[in-house]
Order: C-alpha cells, then sequence, then structure tokens
C-alpha cells in the first residue's frame, strides 16, 4: 500500500514538473457519466490539460438512494486521476493512477438473503436485512479510450480498478444493532482490490 502511494505522488509531482516546462495553450473539459445519469446518480469531472500527453482530472461520484431496490445506496465519493495520453492529450487511449475517498451506507451486492452470522454464539440474521456504514480509500490504476464526437464534444470510455481499504460498521437496519459485535474494534476493516469506477463519459470543451 506505501509502495503504491508513493508511487502516485511521484507521477503527481513529475505531471507538476511538465506543466512547468510545458507553454502551449491548455484544454479544460467538463464531463459526465451516461451511465449512471439513467438511474438518479452523479458521476461528474473535469479534466484539464498539463501538458502534450497528460492531463488531471478530478471527480465526483453521488448516489443519493437511502434505498434503492430495497438496498441502501448512499455513496458520495471524490477522487483524481493522473492520465498519460500514447498519441496526444484528449485524444485515443490513455492509462493513469487514480486515488479517491468514498462516505458510503450501503448494503454490499451479496447480502441478498440468507442466514448469518457474525461469529459462533452471535445471532442469527437475514443478510438481507443487513447493512454496512464507512468509509474507504481507493488506490489504483485506469485504461481508457476517448475521441471526439464533435469540435466541443469528446465521448471518454473508461474502467478503474486496484486496492480498497475500508473501515465500516455493521446495522441491522430495522432492529438499530449491530451486527459486528466485537467490543474489541470501533470498526471493522477490509482490504480487496476490486473494480472501483468506470463507464461512458460525455465531454464538454469548456476552453
Amino acid at each position: 500500500m506505501k509502495k503504491l502511494f508513493l508511487a502516485f505522488a511521484f507521477s503527481i509531482l513529475s505531471l507538476t514538473q511538465a506543466q512547468q516546462q510545458d507553454s502551449i495553450s491548455k484544454k479544460l473539459y467538463v464531463k459526465a457519466n451516461t451511465v449512471f445519469l439513467p438511474v438518479g446518480v452523479l458521476n461528474a469531472g473535469l479534466e484539464y490539460q498539463l501538458s502534450k500527453k497528460m492531463t488531471l482530472q478530478g471527480e465526483v461520484f453521488i448516489s443519493p438512494w437511502k434505498s434503492f431496490a430495497g438496498k441502501y445506496a448512499q455513496v458520495y465519493m471524490l477522487g483524481a486521476d493522473t492520465r498519460y495520453y500514447f498519441n496526444e492529450t484528449f485524444k485515443h487511449w490513455y492509462l493513469g493512477a487514480n486515488l479517491s475517498f468514498a462516505r458510503y451506507k450501503i448494503q454490499k451486492w451479496n447480502y441478498w438473503g440468507g442466514a448469518f452470522q457474525w461469529e459462533p454464539g452471535s445471532p442469527i440474521y437475514d443478510s438481507a436485512d443487513l447493512y454496512q456504514d464507512g468509509f474507504s480509500f481507493f488506490l489504483g490504476g485506469v485504461i481508457g479510450y476517448q475521441f471526439k464526437l464533435s469540435e466541443t464534444l469528446n465521448m471518454d470510455l473508461f474502467l478503474g480498478a486496484g486496492t480498497a481499504q475500508s473501515y465500516y460498521k455493521g446495522f441491522h437496519k430495522y432492529l438499530g444493532v449491530r451486527y459486528d459485535t466485537d467490543p474489541e474494534r470501533v470498526y471493522n476493516r477490509s482490504g480487496e482490490w476490486i473494480p472501483y469506477k468506470g463507464g461512458i463519459m460525455i465531454s464538454y470543451k469548456l476552453k
């Protein structure tokens, strides 16, 4: 984890130096993810040109749903990408590094029902009645392909994956009690490698 963070910090420093050395006219695009908009979820960002082949993107992901298909689905996420384009900025294939933070109240994807017991001797619940309240840090990579639709519009197809370090408390949504009973820990902690961002962004050129 520490090595990945240092690699991300080094890429930020390299891009900053590239920006200082480059005198080209910088472009700026505002963008929104068309995959999530139809279900009332906002994933939007700004991508700014640093050099001839590098950009910096900041984005937000907001899922305001207290209940979606019967599940908790509140997620508020901030993230930043550094991107290297193999051709030139905003054109064709790119690779990047991503750092993100999320605050959430969700029900995990595999909690659809069935008996759940935290540990031997603890109460047995229906997993469909349980949810998680916590936050996560993400560090990973992103790959994508961007192309022009018009002079001011681009389409950006992308996928990001990496390590997720999560801290959360587990609750029963009707009884209001914690199912993850452990007097030694305030938060449960989990770490996993997962895909955590992706979609199809439509970008509008601001300058």
